[in-house]
């Protein structure tokens, strides 16, 4: 009971900080100052935090099931648009990121307990939290890349009205891009690194497909960055790449958590 209604309080004020900014994007007579959607969304991701550790450890040990973990990975993508927020004018990013998360929230909350809990060594927590935060940073990464677009289309043909122009200049966005997906792809090396000191076998049966994906994934953040450096790669070609590194992975893990637990309930 605690759980369903930390989720639906959680999600009330994720959904109230998107709807905050969404009117200060859209209505151009609104203030632009963020502060008072980004405190409720702060309040928001502190709810989400102590949900996340009632429900992930609810029999005692940690549990990985589906929603937990889109739930801890949306946390992760929320947090980050904080944080950022401190130094980067990435408010905007929580009009589709905030309810977003909520969603996921209010779901991990009315979902009962998983029985088939996990005992893991520190190793593995390591590996899994080093996993978490770089799926977030590079879906942060997506979401950045998308807006770039729509920027970027908008002032190519002429029509910066709207949100557009209360976004900021499209060099500092694309370099805000840029860095997110540096960050993202260290960390997910890290996360492969761990992978292969601490598991069993990263190309065992269960979990060759993850393995595969997410290396695939990392060649093309990789090709990325240094095609970035070496040719001055930007505007449609980042997002394009960005998008496709970000889709993969999703579908390294994401993708097949859900066909194994939702799909085939395994």
């Amino acid at each position: 009971m605690i759980n369903a209604l930390l989720a639906v309080v959680t999600a009330a004020f994720y959904c109230v900080a998107a709807w905050q900014v969404a009117q200060r994007l859209l209505d151009p007579q609104s203030s632009d100052d963020m502060r008072t959607p980004l405190r409720l969304a702060t309040l928001a991701a502190v709810l989400h935090a102590a949900l996340i550790a009632l429900v992930g450890t609810a029999s005692g040990q940690l549990t990985f099931q589906f929603i937990n973990a889109m739930s801890m990975i949306s946390w992760v993508v929320a947090t980050m648009v904080l944080l950022l927020s401190l130094r980067e004018p990435v408010a905007s990013l929580g009009i589709a990121i905030f309810p977003l998360t909520g969603i996921a929230a209010a779901v991990s909350g009315f979902l009962p307990a998983d029985s088939q809990t996990t005992s893991l060594d520190n190793g593995v927590v390591l590996h899994v939290v080093i996993s978490v935060v770089a799926y977030g940073i590079l879906m942060l990464s997506a979401v950045q890349a998308c807006v770039l677009a729509i920027q970027n289309n908008r002032l190519h043909a002429r029509a910066a009205g709207g949100f557009v122009r209360k976004l900021p200049p499209l060099a500092s966005m694309e370099s805000l891009l840029f860095r997110l997906i540096g960050a993202g792809f260290v960390l997910l090396s890290l996360a492969l690194l761990s992978g292969l000191m601490f598991l069993d076998d990263m190309f065992a049966q269960h979990l060759a497909h993850k393995t595969i994906l997410s290396l695939l994934a990392w060649g093309i953040f990789g090709t990325l960055l240094v095609g970035r450096q070496l040719a001055g790669w930007r505007g449609r070609t980042a997002v394009r790449w960005t998008v496709a590194g970000s889709a993969i992975l999703a579908l390294a893990y994401a993708g097949s958590k859900f066909v194994s637990e939702v799909l085939l309930g395994q």
